[in-house]
């Protein structure tokens, strides 16, 4: 196969013999089920991912880690997919500003066809290592970044080459994968497989495949973000209050971790001009808006933290 400039390009991946390839025994004689059965079977199947992600935690955890110290040190976390598995990652790096209120920059996507791909189906230029190259290398990763390629089947040509591009880098790499020992596994430093096994639909990895990612990218930026403290408790404590869902969301945020009356922490939250974490540090550690503020400097925007140093000064006083 050749590319657009003349020079020949990688064989197209070869699927045969993949698990998220094969027939299913399960859904035999599918087109013949009625709905209830179709649904069951569906069911049944999808029963499975968690278990599968589950033998994963180890690798999960350790990403987690990765992320939590890049994004600390000003790198980011940057996605690279094609189809449904990139698909899977634009929607997860696109609901982080709004769930944790973090910069834009901090969690990004590669989409293979660019954003036009998101909404139509551009799945030509998944097959384009050279493609894989040229998207990487405008994102310009450094060895503060982490970079997680996202394919079901492991062997995508755009995903493998972006992959690789990353880590000659000195980026931190990683693969999230349904099929094990993949090329996108042998390329990336760390390997997150999720072995969901045949689809109900046979190669249809939109299903198992796609939920077992969805359900992987879910923990590391929701970890990570954790582990800056972006999160109290099991609190979104650093959403950003855009509408008046949100508002009311922030309220009653501060009412299960101050512990106060709806009307105490609206009003607290108009005095925070209005921010969550900044009431919070003020309602935990009884103090102006301005000390909070400060702690929260200093914590690195860390909310738990930023209440033991705003405690901590105000005992001193």
């Amino acid at each position: 196969m050749k590319s657009a400039n003349g020079k020949r390009e990688n064989k197209p991946p070869d699927l045969r013999g993949l698990p998220t390839e094969n027939a299913n025994a399960a859904s035999s004689d599918f087109d013949c089920k009625s709905p209830l059965q179709i649904a069951r079977i569906i069911n049944h199947e999808d029963a499975k991912v968690a278990g599968a992600v589950a033998r994963a935690l180890p690798q999960i955890a350790h990403v987690i880690d990765w992320i939590a110290v890049a994004l600390s040190k000003g790198g980011r976390l940057i996605y690279v997919g094609t189809g449904t598995s990139g698909r899977i990652a634009a929607l997860d790096a696109v609901e982080c500003p709004p769930t944790f209120n973090t910069n834009p920059k901090m969690v990004q996507f590669i989409m293979a066809g660019g954003p036009k791909a998101l909404a139509k189906a551009t799945e030509a230029s998944e097959d384009s290592r050279k493609l894989g190259r040229q998207e990487m290398a405008r994102k310009k990763p450094r060895k503060n970044d982490v970079v997680v390629g996202v394919a079901a089947s492991g062997r995508t040509p755009f995903t493998i080459a972006a992959i690789e591009y990353a880590r000659a880098q000195g980026a931190r790499t990683v693969a999230v994968a349904c099929n094990r020992k993949s090329p996108l596994e042998e390329a990336a430093e760390m390997a997150i497989v999720a072995d969901v096994g045949a689809e109900v639909v046979a190669g249809s990895t939109r299903m198992k495949a796609g939920t077992a990612q969805k359900m992987i990218l879910n923990m590391l930026t929701t970890g990570a973000m954790t582990r800056l403290g972006y999160v109290y408790g099991n609190l979104m404590v650093n959403l950003h209050l855009k509408n008046e869902k949100l508002a009311e969301r922030g309220i009653g945020i501060l009412e299960k971790a101050a512990g106060l009356s709806r009307a105490e922490a609206r009003q607290l939250l108009k005095a925070a001009q209005p921010s969550v974490p900044v009431a919070l540090v003020m309602a935990k550690a009884r103090v102006t808006r301005g000390r909070a503020v400060k702690a929260l400097q200093e914590s690195g925007g860390h909310v738990r933290r930023a209440i033991a140093v705003a405690r901590m000064k105000q005992a001193r006083k």
